[in-house]
């Protein structure tokens, strides 16, 4: 297994996580009578800071995934994983740190902190598909 398919492998896995952690903590909600099982808001704006925080970072997590799962599936269809591998768990790892500075705190320190994570993830992706282009295109 490469880097590559071992990266989307963890991103996958690091959103289902996100995604029971968020089941399970509007399930003790529900159970705790604090909220109705049908009366929760799509974006997160009715609970707790923590629970918005959670559910913002789960969603982070599915917007992020067409460009940084779309660029890493296309490497491994096109046979460019090559391109991908040696930069493929640092992704991840500025995935994974960006959801969990925004789960730790939103104030500005954090903020910057986890803008710094995403521009990371954005440019390593940028880089990547200039590489494609240029050795598919070019």
């Amino acid at each position: 297994m490469n880097n590559t398919i071992l990266a989307v492998l963890g991103y996958l896995g690091w959103t289902v996580f996100l995604l029971a952690w968020l089941e399970s903590y509007r399930t003790l909600l529900v159970m705790k009578k604090e909220k109705a099982p049908n009366g929760f808001q799509t974006d997160g704006s009715d609970m707790s800071p923590f629970g918005l925080r959670l559910t913002r970072t789960f969603g982070n997590c599915m917007e992020s995934f067409t460009f940084i799962g779309g660029t890493m599936l296309l490497a491994i269809a096109a046979g460019a994983a090559a391109i991908t591998n040696p930069l493929a768990l640092y992704l991840l790892l500025a995935r994974v740190g960006q959801s969990v500075t925004h789960l730790i705190s939103t104030s500005e320190i954090a903020v910057q902190i986890r803008f710094v994570f995403f521009l990371i993830q954005q440019g390593i992706v940028i880089f990547w598909l200039y590489l494609m282009a240029i050795n598919y295109l070019g």
